[in-house]
């Protein structure tokens, strides 16, 4: 049963629309030849049909360009309570905040507007630092609820990250033992040999990867993909945290979902260069960025400085759930969030670390959109801190 709520609507309209060119056809026409008719016709009328722009669709955009550039923000002060998540209160949150993404008027509605009961769902976490600076369960819960009502059997349903032992630790075994769903890991499934990014940068080969231990020409250019994407999972949701990251800005979509699907990522790590080129070209495999069907942002909490370890004397509350087809347009809001709270905190905005060189090679890839500009950003707060 959906909770309904009295809500105060903000929208910050960001997008530049196009006008719809507007043609006259003389009415003297009728006394021209019938053949200069024609072409009359044809000079007016054709260009009228090819540069019409429809109106927005009230729910979810009705284009690609216009779908990558909208972003849905809910707020509501009560889903955290000195740093830690209040669960109800983040389900309800995440509930509206996906109807209002999707324009439809119960969660179940909403979901199947993404999904199909047929579609193995991947929810792509990002578990490393743990579950007060990762990507929260209870942000994850109200994402599997929206999926069950949505009729997805449970056995479809499967939270993964990089490490099945990163996600035990985070606290989303028992999240999958409560609802019934899988956890998995990409390394725990394996990788494919037939799917893979290709680098001329050699890597340094470790325990787990798929060439580890081999000799011979191209050994160590490959990142192979995990088989829970190529072989299993059909859909995407992607759920990143509001976290900070020294060499990519922020632990956001692009960077989680990439760093987590291949093997052989030790090449690029702690390098910004590598990574700024690496992680967008790795995104676009079709295994990848072409199954995320929705980009999350946990921003319940900000942290703004120390990465993947807990510092809570650098983060704050921000009380947000964040929803875009678009990653690179939730990335650079996100860095620019950080960026904020960081100057808000200590005066410093720390620009050396506010890095978007992955974010402009991800936005000249057709990824997304680094413009504010083409960006369309709606904020629903809630109106008062207690429910109706």
């Amino acid at each position: 049963m959906d909770v309904m709520f009295r809500w105060e609507f903000l929208v910050a309209t960001m997008q530049a629309r196009g006008n719809t060119r507007c043609l006259n056809v003389s009415r003297n026409a009728l006394f021209y030849s019938l053949f200069l008719g024609i072409l009359l016709l044809s000079a007016c009328i054709a260009p009228a049909a090819t540069d019409f722009e429809p109106p927005p669709h009230k729910g979810l955009p009705s284009t690609p360009t216009s779908a990558r550039s909208r972003v849905v923000i809910v707020e509501d002060g009560n889903t955290t309570v000195a740093f830690k998540p209040q669960p109800e209160p983040v389900r309800n949150l995440l509930h509206y905040g996906i109807m209002k993404f999707s324009g439809m008027t119960n969660k179940a509605a909403a979901w199947r507007s993404l999904i199909s009961t047929q579609d193995v769902i991947g929810i792509k976490v990002f578990s490393a630092p743990g579950s007060q600076v990762g990507t929260r369960p209870a942000v994850v819960a109200g994402i599997i609820e929206g999926l069950l009502a949505a009729r997805v059997p449970t056995n479809q349903i499967i939270v993964w990250d990089r490490r099945l032992s990163e996600l035990q630790r985070a606290g989303f075994t028992d999240l999958a033992n409560e609802y019934g769903v899988r956890i998995s890991g990409a390394l725990d499934s394996g990788w494919d040999e037939a799917a893979y990014y290709e680098s001329a940068l050699l890597g340094q080969l470790v325990y787990g990867d798929l060439e580890f231990g081999k000799e011979g020409p191209g050994i160590g250019r490959k990142s192979f993909v995990t088989k829970l994407l190529t072989k299993e999972v059909t859909k995407i949701i992607n759920v990143s945290p509001l976290l900070n990251n020294n060499s990519v800005g922020v632990c956001g979509n692009l960077y989680s979902l990439a760093m987590a699907s291949v093997d052989n990522t030790i090449r690029f790590q702690g390098d910004a260069r590598k990574l700024a080129q690496a992680v967008p070209e790795i995104y676009a495999l079709p295994q990848l960025g072409d199954r995320v069907v929705l980009n999350v942002v946990d921003a319940l909490i900000c942290q703004y400085e120390g990465e993947q370890i807990s510092r809570l004397h650098n983060s704050t509350e921000v009380n947000q759930i964040r929803f875009s087809l678009d990653p690179v347009a939730l990335d650079i809001l996100s860095v620019q969030e950080i960026r904020t709270r960081r100057k808000n905190a200590d005066g410093n905005p720390g620009s050396q670390t506010n890095r978007i060189d992955l974010l402009e090679n991800a936005a000249l890839m057709e990824l997304g959109t680094t413009d504010l500009k083409r960006m369309e950003v709606e904020t629903y707060r809630k109106a008062s801190r207690s429910f109706p």
